[in-house]
């Protein structure tokens, strides 16, 4: 399986539905929110078949506006690659 990051923005006056909707489907441990900070967004690192996946992890009233990003590790440098 691949790790994604979600990344999950929501408006202020729906977060209450959000979390619980998260919660509901089971990925609420998975989460991590800013609201308390005034950043309307939930973030999480999974492990998912795809992205696809990885989206179904966030519910349906926001998955428009959110963000998967497929994370990798490198393990070593190499030094004739310009991005590493």
């Amino acid at each position: 399986m691949d790790r994604y990051l979600i990344e999950s923005p929501h408006a202020a006056e729906d977060c209450d539905t959000v979390v619980k909707e998260v919660h509901a489907a089971g990925y609420l441990h998975h989460f991590e929110w800013g609201c308390h900070d005034g950043s309307h967004c939930g973030w999480a690192i999974v492990e998912a078949e795809n992205r696809e996946h990885a989206k179904q992890m966030v519910p349906w009233m926001v998955r428009g506006k959110v963000r998967i990003v497929k994370l990798e590790k490198f393990e070593e440098v190499d030094p004739s690659h310009p991005n590493r």
